[in-house]
């Protein structure tokens, strides 16, 4: 990787319940004041509605409303702005992360984890592919909230053709709730540790349409499992850099990555 800074922004709002437009309205404002300060802008998990089965309702299509405004937000601001929403496709509702860059293109990553405790594999279909993408000479492996529990799919690898590992950066958008943010604040920093890696999580606050409470706690971990910054309870808008010499500099001198076991994840 190129030993360069990247910039990114955790945007913690309190997402409007079933509402779209005002969380366009909302989410757009808090993000054009990063314009220019920022490379990467990361939103909440399905932050258009709230994390809710009642899916129908709240799913739009990729060549919707939605997904165009957060290419053209994406363009405003001269950054990568990413989030999860409800999308339908071919009769199936997907929590997708949108991963939208400023020259118009954009990829998604299908939550592969559905939180069954509430129904979600009930509601929703699950993503079967892990996403890896390129910014600014970082590798990034963008995820979404129950993800965080899972290490083996999220196992960083170092491959010795390409000289290079999975990721750089992992990136978790989440609508975790306050009962449990002690596991929160625990797996972040587990899976920068193991991983070799920065881990950045950006979950929301208030309390949603089905009474359930959000502490925020978002936050970004060193690959040491140092909080680089941890956020409130309160809406919160906060842009940290990552050093990508002094990563670098720590898989050289902790090779953990070689002991590491081989694995092949199926299913």
């Amino acid at each position: 990787m190129k030993a360069s800074e990247l910039r990114v922004s955790l945007v913690q709002g309190a997402t409007r319940w079933h509402d779209a437009a005002a969380n366009r309205a909302y989410y757009g404002d808090l993000v054009r004041r990063l314009a220019g300060a920022s490379d990467l802008i990361v939103l909440p998990e399905t932050f258009l509605s709230g994390f809710t089965n009642e899916t129908l309702g709240n799913a739009e299509s990729m060549q919707g409303e939605s997904v165009r405004w957060i290419g053209e937000l994406s363009r405003e601001v001269d950054a990568v702005v990413t989030g999860s929403l409800i999308i339908q496709e071919h009769g199936t509702c997907l929590n997708r992360l949108v991963w939208a860059r400023p020259d118009g293109s954009i990829e998604t990553y299908d939550k592969r984890h559905l939180f069954r405790m509430a129904g979600e594999h009930q509601r929703y279909g699950s993503g079967s592919k892990r996403l890896e993408v390129e910014l600014k000479g970082w590798r990034i492996c963008p995820q979404v909230c129950y993800d965080l529990r899972f290490p083996v799919w999220l196992r960083n690898r170092f491959d010795s053709q390409s000289q290079r590992f999975d990721y750089d950066l992992v990136l978790f958008v989440a609508n975790w709730p306050s009962p449990r943010r002690h596991a929160w604040s625990t797996l972040l920093r587990a899976r920068a540790i193991e991983n070799l890696a920065y881990a950045v999580g950006v979950n929301r606050v208030g309390v949603d349409g089905n009474q359930i409470a959000y502490s925020g706690d978002s936050a970004a971990i060193d690959f040491l499992g140092q909080p680089m910054i941890e956020l409130g309870a309160q809406e919160q808008v906060a842009t940290v850099a990552l050093d990508a010499a002094a990563l670098a500099a720590h898989r050289e001198r902790f090779p953990a990555w070689m002991d590491a076991d081989d694995f092949r994840i199926s299913g």
